[in-house]
């Protein structure tokens, strides 16, 4: 048996292997999924925007007019007009001065903090951030000192602590997502703006899965929360309330001009595909239009919460639109998954190294185009499927709410805060793989397998 075989085998035995499922159709309220009818409730297509009859004909007159891919890369020959008017729209849509197009959410996190930060420099990622920020901060070489989830207190300390350096030339850098993708709650971006600022820290704001879902016009926890114009470096996606595929950065002239001679992935990657830009460019001006859509997704979430609940499981009332049921063991989250789905619901199980082992869940994510009737539907299926299992839904639900720290210095009687530091250049492993204490799989030190979304526990800095 070769290596790869049993790690597959190792995959096996423990629940976490992988499978592509075929959907048949656009990315509607309902697919095929195998050849089978089923409500989709874990499509990130949060507006519906991905099948609208303006978007698929704006993508469509772009591949007539423009072709289907750019050729080349955004510094030769790859800058077309549609570009162009995407990016100057997208700035105006984040009340931003300027704006710049890559390729992918992936590419963006990583072009963005690979460019802001280097060897000697220091990086503060929230504990849950996307894979995509964790990558970019292995590859920029910095010291990253990871503090826990959404807690300001934590942050504020670690970052007490590295003041001490007075050397002008380290650059600060905080990183964090504005909604957090497996957990869908929302960074506390106010006190995290006014920590960046006092600590003359550069501020990068991931609005992936905020963008059309939260604020005023759709435009993401930043406007919900009001701060346009205090955020150094937004990061957004066209992939996911946009319905099409790419991302953006916005932020000030200077630092885009700066990312367009410093970002790798920027610099050494073919353009967007003109009808991706085209697609997002109508969908854009769809959600600007008519902003209701954000409104009516927020209903459906609440209507799905509240269906949950009454059905029994352990979910708070709430307009998030990503609703996690955390079932906990790999193989009952699988096996909930496709009880599910043999009842008409598809809601993806996501395992380690994903969340965090003991975490493992559904992750729901409701659209716009789902209907009232749908979330009832999948709530009573759901439940269906854990009582199949013999699992009370009662134990099935969202986490429980964040404790809110106090503000002010940590008690000096009590234990040091923990803090995970992690040097991207020390190592045998590549610069993608992270040498976990916990790693289910192989040695102790062995890398975790394949697509580690996020790291799954605080450890003391050596």
């Amino acid at each position: 048996m070769s290596d790869v075989e049993q790690r597959l085998a190792q995959l096996e035995e423990l629940g976490l292997t992988r499978r592509l499922r075929l959907i048949s159709g656009p990315q509607g309220p309902t697919v095929l999924l195998d050849g089978s009818p089923v409500l989709l409730l874990c499509s990130n297509n949060y507006l519906g925007l991905a099948d609208h009859p303006q978007v698929r004909a704006a993508a469509a007159e772009a591949a007539m007019r423009w072709g289907v891919g750019a050729g080349a890369s955004r510094l030769v020959s790859g800058t077309m007009t549609i570009h162009r008017r995407l990016e100057e729209q997208l700035a105006a849509f984040e009340r931003s001065p300027s704006c710049l197009l890559f390729g992918s959410g992936y590419l963006a996190n990583i072009g963005v903090i690979t460019a802001l930060a280097g060897s000697g420099d220091v990086v503060f990622s929230d504990e849950l951030n996307h894979a995509s920020i964790i990558d970019g901060c292995r590859l920029s070489r910095a010291e990253i000192v990871v503090y826990r989830h959404r807690d300001v207190e934590h942050l504020e300390w670690t970052m007490a602590r590295h003041r001490s350096r007075r050397d002008a030339a380290i650059r600060r850098l905080i990183v964090t997502d504005a909604v957090f993708s497996m957990d869908g709650d929302i960074a506390p971006l106010v006190e995290i703006v006014e920590l960046a600022d006092a600590c003359d820290a550069r501020l990068v704001v991931d609005e992936a899965h905020a963008t059309g879902t939260l604020g005023p016009e759709g435009r993401g926890a930043i406007a919900h929360f009001g701060l346009e114009g205090e955020v150094d470096v937004i990061v957004g996606t066209l992939g996911k309330a946009l319905g099409s595929y790419g991302a953006y950065v916005c932020a000030e002239r200077e630092l885009t001009r700066y990312l367009l001679n410093a970002s790798r992935p920027f610099i050494f990657s073919t353009a967007p595909s003109p009808p991706a830009v085209a697609g997002a460019l109508a969908a854009l001006e769809l959600l600007q239009r008519r902003p209701h859509r954000v409104e009516r997704l927020q209903a459906n979430a609440r209507a799905l919460r509240r269906a949950l609940a009454e059905e029994g499981f352990a979910v708070a009332e709430h307009d998030m639109h990503i609703v996690p049921l955390i079932v906990g063991d790999a193989r009952d989250a699988m096996r909930m998954c496709e009880e599910a789905i043999s009842r008409g619901v598809f809601a993806q199980a996501i395992r380690p190294p994903t969340v965090a082992e003991g975490s493992s869940r559904l992750r729901l994510a409701t659209m716009a185009s789902h209907t009232a009737s749908d979330m009832r539907h999948a709530a009573s299926a759901l439940a269906e499927a854990a009582r199949a299992l013999e699992l009370d839904p009662a134990d099935i639900g969202t986490p429980a709410p964040l404790f809110e720290h106090a503000v002010g210095e940590p008690d000096a009687e009590a234990e040091e805060p923990a803090i995970r530091v992690i040097d991207a250049r020390a190592g045998a492993g590549g610069l993608f793989d992270y040498e976990r204490e916990d790693a289910p799989l192989g040695a102790p030190g062995e890398t975790a397998p394949f697509d580690l979304e996020r790291e799954t526990s605080i450890a003391h800095a050596a």
